[in-house]
């Protein structure tokens, strides 16, 4: 075929034959290989092809499946793929004839596409090579056919460029959105410079603030699905989802095409919003139980909606989705996730997702991917109500019955949607998970047996390396376990006192004290808000992964024995001990703003720039700063840097977002992540968002429960609920203190300003107030004396210079008996602003 004659004579020849009843396959075949180097070659090919009418009669003749069928199987995969990228070159030159043929242009294209799938998933062998655009399958080396690759990639390109595109969706994209003026857009504001300028390459279209906002498009119903206008749009959805999955090596640029029209992904969810009686969820939830060829179809237009949605949705910074909102409202993005999770949840509770498999199990994926990404942009920068992704048909009372039971349905619950379980009861699920594991290990005390104690001693000057030495070498069951403490004190003397689990919640919350202080430089503060997160030049500690793994360690025992501590953790490293990093849905560029605000500004401005970029200077390198030395990084090789500063803006940012939020921490994240996992296993914390495990790690950020403080309160020392200075206490923390004063004052005595996230209920050890009469020094406990004392509101002298104190350890306030409110509320704002410490007394 290679051997035909190239030029109008040929053409001549073979329209002659066109039109002959007598026309093989094989000639066909031939005519529309060679025909897109006829049109480059011989400009009048061109005119002989409109003036026959050639490309029409091609389409016509292979829209008959058998036909085509036998030109696939006659060319086989990679030359069937060439035919593909002439015949839609050809369309691209006919506007005409596609917009009359778009059916049966359409219907070809998917007959040959799928030809392609099936052959490349019939050749996969140990033997295969790799085709730039089909990927990996056993084929014969062409080397003729490998040089013309860059050639059918341009001619493939055409099929997600914009001129086919507006034809081939010109239904979709013909419907006209009701816009109103955007308030914050007034219509005499001048446009900036960087806005007035032409643009210049594939993503400038995409970042452009529009004048004019969409009113909310909902589900409404009312196109009937087995109208012309929908099955053609359906058509469309299925030839590009199939593109999608055949062409799996350029899948990417696939996407950003179909994502390049502002209005063709809102105009698509309107068009979806139409469809049916009533709209939306309830047309697609029936789709699912119906094997039918519509049903596919219509699957395909919303998986086709939610991949490329999911896509643009990625490459778009908060300016551009909260702000420009680009493509969608942000108001569409309530109503499109509600549809959403909806509509997972649905496939999941019903037992459709169990036996899934094939077009069904990708349509999961697709929906879900699409839900999770927009899940995670409302963790980070809320957007959707309160309650929005709860599900308020599931009762968590039966869905821990069935976990209980193992069911397939519960456990995919938890694994894909957790967050349609309210919050408090997954964290219920997860203390229960604990308790398990800790009855199975031994670690719970029963009348039969007493877990394992491992006892250890620790200077106070050297709590950290004592720490580190004696712990480190525990296997993991030990380190779940009961660990008993002594402290040595500064001269070297026992300190007094038996640890009930107090002492070891004091030494853990001081270890991690010391080891989160950013002054020993393991762990550096976000630039704002001064969050933690790996520094990048920890590694000037000796052992300095090691450190890590403990402190990883420590961190876990804190979780895992319910003690919280205040330790505020950078958004996008709460992601990585989640695991989110290795997801297809995580973005680094997302997560940057959690740890440099101007540095993503910066950087996700280069996208917006319309000089030449290698004006600006950029490198693909960091300058971290050491104890005053300036380190240089380099993040990557430097043969990459010139391609991607003057072609690729995109993976230059994401480059630079992930080289420093993961490449310049990688060891040190790893060995974090190691320690603390072989405390907490992965799938007990999979179900929480990086905010929420913030809150199980420091507590509730809600505001101090007060009454359920009280209610959960245990009294010494002659103390009681009713006792003068206890209702002193209660009123002034109540009516005299503000929020911030009353943080301060649970974080002088539990060293902790938050409250446990299930409530006081949980606090380990109780909350508890005792009455004292002496300093902490002399203080020896209560006698029958002294609480006889304290019950009778009878005091051996008048306390009013003393202040409050606590021991944190105990989670215990050391009240004196104040003969005056007034005195009881100045010491006891004066304590809490001191915040002093003590040994154990």
């Amino acid at each position: 075929m290679g051997q035909l004659p190239v030029n109008s004579r040929g053409c001549r020849v073979y329209l002659s034959a066109i039109d002959s009843d007598q026309v093989k396959v094989i000639l066909v075949t031939g005519i529309i290989l060679i025909l897109w180097h006829e049109a480059c070659a011989a400009p009048e090919c061109s005119d002989l092809i409109e003036s026959h009418d050639l490309f029409r009669k091609f389409i016509l003749f292979l829209s008959r499946e058998a036909q085509c069928r036998d030109v696939c199987v006659c060319l086989e995969g990679s030359h069937t793929l060439c035919l593909l990228g002439n015949l839609i070159y050809l369309g691209s030159l006919n506007d005409k004839v596609l917009e009359d043929e778009t059916a049966h242009f359409v219907s070809v294209l998917i007959h040959m596409l799928s030809y392609c799938q099936k052959y490349v998933s019939q050749k996969k062998s140990n033997l295969t090579h790799w085709h730039p655009v089909l990927g990996w399958f056993s084929q014969t080396v062409d080397y003729g056919l490998n040089e013309s690759m860059p050639l059918l990639t341009k001619q493939l390109q055409h099929l997600w460029g914009v001129h086919l595109i507006r034809i081939l969706f010109s239904d979709v994209l013909s419907k006209k959105l009701v816009e109103t003026q955007d308030p914050t857009y007034s219509s005499g504001q001048t446009a900036s410079p960087q806005n007035s300028l032409p643009m210049k390459n594939l993503f400038k279209r995409a970042f452009q603030k529009s004048a004019s906002v969409r009113n909310i498009l909902k589900p409404v119903g009312g196109k009937r699905v087995d109208s012309a206008e929908v099955q053609k749009v359906c058509s469309i959805c299925v030839l590009y989802q199939t593109t999608l999955t055949t062409l799996t090596q350029i899948r990417l640029q696939i996407l950003t095409g179909l994502t390049y029209l502002d209005d063709l992904l809102p105009k698509l969810w309107a068009f979806v919003c139409e469809l049916g009686p009533q709209g939306g969820l309830k047309l697609f939830l029936e789709c699912l139980n119906n094997d039918t060829e519509e049903s596919k179809r219509l699957l395909a237009m919303l998986m086709l909606f939610c991949d490329c949605s999911r896509h643009l949705i990625t490459i778009l910074d908060e300016v551009e989705v909260y702000e420009e909102q680009i493509s969608f409202k942000v108001e569409e993005l309530v109503t499109i996730s509600s549809f959403l999770n909806s509509f997972v949840f649905k496939m999941i509770w019903d037992g459709i997702v169990e036996n899934a498999k094939g077009e069904t199990l990708e349509l999961f994926h697709s929906v879900h991917g699409w839900l999770m990404i927009l899940y995670e942009r409302d963790c980070r920068r809320r957007f959707a109500p309160e309650d929005h992704w709860l599900r308020k048909d599931l009762k968590p009372s039966v869905l821990f019955q069935e976990l209980d039971k193992d069911k397939k349905r519960a456990q995919l619950l938890l694994q894909y949607i957790p967050h349609v379980i309210p919050h408090k009861n997954r964290v219920l699920l997860f203390r229960n998970m604990v308790t398990k594991e800790k009855e199975k290990l031994g670690l719970v005390e029963t009348s039969s047996a007493s877990p394992h104690v491992t006892h250890i001693t620790i200077r106070r000057s050297r709590m950290l390396e004592d720490g580190y030495e004696q712990l480190r070498p525990l296997s993991q069951n030990l380190m779940k376990g009961v660990i008993r403490v002594k402290f040595v004190n500064d001269l070297g003397v026992d300190e007094a006192g038996i640890d009930q689990d107090g002492v070891f919640k004091e030494f853990l919350e001081e270890i991690i004290k010391k080891v989160f202080d950013p002054a020993l430089n393991l762990f550096k503060t976000t630039s704002g808000d001064e969050r933690l997160y790996p520094s990048p030049t920890s590694y000037i500690h000796e052992n300095y992964l090691q450190l890590f793994e403990f402190v990883g360690k420590m961190l876990g025992k804190a979780v895992y024995e319910g003690i919280v501590v205040d330790v505020p953790f950078a958004s996008f490293f709460l992601s990585q001990l989640l695991g989110h990093r290795h997801s297809v849905f995580y973005s680094s560029v997302d997560e940057l703003p959690s740890l440099d605000s101007e540095f993503y500004k910066n950087l996700t401005s280069i996208k917006r720039y319309d000089g030449d970029i290698s004006d600006l200077g950029l490198t693909l390198s960091y300058d971290e700063d050491a104890s005053a030395s300036v380190l240089g990084v380099l993040s990557c090789l430097v043969p990459l840097i010139s391609l991607l500063l003057t072609l690729d803006r995109i993976s230059y940012i994401h480059l630079m977002a992930h080289f420093r939020m993961h490449t310049q921490i990688k060891s040190q994240t790893a060995a974090l992540i190691s320690g603390f996992r072989s405390i907490i296993k992965p799938e007990w914390i999979r179900m929480f968002s990086a905010p929420e495990l913030q809150r199980l790690i420091s507590g509730d950020n809600a505001e101090i429960d007060l009454e359920d403080l009280k209610k959960h309160t245990v009294y010494y020392g002659g103390f009681h609920g009713s006792h003068r200075v206890i209702i002193w206490l209660w009123d002034i923390l109540a009516n005299d203190f503000s929020p911030e004063e009353r943080a301060m004052f649970l974080k002088f005595v539990t060293s902790c300003s938050r409250p446990p996230l299930l409530g006081f209920a949980y606090l380990k050890p109780p909350f508890s107030i005792r009455c004292v009469e002496v300093s902490d020094d002399q203080d020896t406990g209560d006698t029958l004396g002294s609480v006889l004392r304290g019950f009778f509101t009878i005091r051996k002298k008048e306390p009013g210079g003393r202040l409050p104190t606590s021991s944190t350890c105990f989670n215990l306030l050391k009240l004196p008996n104040y003969s005056k409110k007034s005195i009881l509320r100045e010491k006891l704002r004066y304590a809490i602003s001191m915040n002093t410490g003590f040994e154990l007394s």
